[in-house]
């Protein structure tokens, strides 16, 4: 279902497929990606509602990743992940405009709370 897009971005195709599996027992339809550009280039032309991104992936970062982001489509909600626990990276998300940041592996009960309150974030933006 289009209106309720999510697209994952993660180097790693084993988080991909779990964060899918995860997604989808709730009912959610998510795109996977595990390069930087193609996510970009789909976003261009779909109407993704939230983006999960990985911050640390061969090319280009997560945080530019949002970077551009914000500048293709910039109502899309985003949710920051990483292995890493680097405050700094938390403030720059935040900075970005990623409503949630998750350090792997993730709480899955939190993830998905996060996950719903982005989706009814962007529902809300997009009302007249």
């Amino acid at each position: 279902m289009p209106s309720d897009l999510i697209c994952l971005l993660d180097d790693e195709p084993s988080i991909l497929k779990a964060l899918g599996r995860l997604l989808a027992s709730e009912g959610l339809v998510a795109e996977k990606f595990t390069e930087p550009a193609r996510f970009l280039d789909y976003a261009r032309t779909h109407p993704v509602r939230l983006a999960v991104i990985d911050i640390r992936m061969p090319g280009m970062s997560g945080l530019d990743v949002l970077a551009a982001l914000r500048t293709i489509a910039p109502s899309t909600e985003a949710i920051i992940i990483t292995a890493e626990d680097d405050p700094a990276h938390r403030v720059q998300a935040r900075a970005a405009g990623a409503c949630a940041f998750f350090l792997k592996p993730l709480d899955d009960d939190a993830f998905l709370t996060a996950v719903k309150r982005a989706l009814s974030l962007h529902a809300g933006s997009a009302r007249p």
